[in-house]
């Protein structure tokens, strides 16, 4: 039997709109207050994009940066898989929009839909390639321009969201010291009306009906979103750990999605992870989506909190419902 390669993240780039769309400033747009998101949520502020700012256009941003990092060439770039719910229009991919616009001649590449849980499932599609030994260099990004799908009139969405994008760059790792070890994904069709956006596909197109329902806004069930994640981030991080002989207070470094910091620490918690290992950076942010991960990557790194042979646990959950784990070894 082949002996299976482990990747390695080799570099990473992030990049957010310069523009901030504060806690203050909603109140000016709906009914609420900073003191009620923030107990709440977490979050002081989130980046918006400008109108005209496409997804492929954040994302080319991120990109450019990770393959700066690593004084790589788009030319280098074998395949490009981009993690989004907001892609600049249903087809051509967004993928084949950064390829085009990243100058990554020799590149293939495709989207990759799972809302929160996207970046992950993707860092491990590419990871397969790298594995397998089908390539050697892969660009994974995740990005989402949530305020293109948000209704500003909707306290109960417009107070989360984000944009933003991350993009890290897989390679084959010189042995086994350092990589992605181990992942488990899981998905619950049943939770889907519970985080949706209804209008728009296949089922209800868009029509003058759908645009006056609003139903091309994000649609969620907050109460029934936060239980499942509570529940299932921390049950999912419980077995990847068991099944590698872990426990929380081996983790260095804990990334998770940046939905709510109560979710987050509520999963820390059931973990006995180590206070100073839980990374969060959801009160600059907001919840980007796809971006999250890659974002509080960044986040890691500025803070020390990650070197090469750090533990790194990330985890997320999305809308579908989407579940995803991933343990890995920091490489630099």
């Amino acid at each position: 039997m082949t002996q299976l390669l482990r990747a390695k993240i080799s570099a990473l780039g992030i990049y957010v709109p310069p523009r901030i769309l504060s806690n203050s400033d909603l109140e000016k747009l709906v009914e609420t207050s900073d003191e009620w998101i923030t107990s709440r949520t977490g979050i002081r502020e989130r980046h918006i994009v400008d109108q005209g700012t496409a997804t492929s256009d954040l994302a080319l941003a991120a990109a450019q940066k990770a393959l700066a990092e690593h004084g790589m060439t788009p030319n280098d770039i074998e395949a490009i898989v981009v993690a989004t719910v907001t892609p600049d229009m249903l087809f051509p991919s967004t993928a084949c929009v950064v390829q085009h616009k990243l100058g990554a001649k020799g590149a293939w590449g495709f989207d990759l839909s799972a809302a929160c849980s996207a970046f992950v499932y993707a860092l491990q599609t590419g990871a397969q390639f790298i594995a397998t030994g089908a390539h050697k260099r892969v660009l994974v990004i995740g990005a989402d321009v949530m305020s293109s799908i948000i209704d500003y009139t909707d306290r109960a969405t417009c107070v989360i969201f984000g944009d933003g994008a991350g993009a890290v760059l897989l390679e084959p790792a010189e042995d086994d010291s350092v990589g992605l070890i181990d992942f488990m994904h899981e998905i619950d069709g049943s939770g889907g009306c519970a985080l949706y956006m209804p209008g728009g596909g296949s089922l209800h197109p868009s029509t003058h009906e759908t645009v006056d329902k609003k139903m091309h806004y994000v649609h969620q069930d907050g109460q029934a979103v936060f239980k499942y994640a509570v529940r299932k981030m921390a049950e999912l991080c419980e077995k990847i750990l068991q099944r590698n002989g872990l426990t929380g207070s081996d983790i260095d470094t804990f990334i998770p999605h940046q939905a709510n910091r109560r979710i987050i620490t509520a999963t820390a918690d059931r973990l006995k992870l180590k206070p100073e290992s839980v990374i969060i950076n959801i009160d600059r942010y907001g919840n980007t989506t796809a971006a999250t991960i890659p974002l509080a990557m960044e986040t890691a790194r500025e803070q020390g909190k990650l070197k090469k042979g750090s533990l790194v646990l990330l985890a997320s959950v999305g809308a579908g419902f989407t579940t995803g784990v991933t343990l890995l070894r920091w490489a630099y």
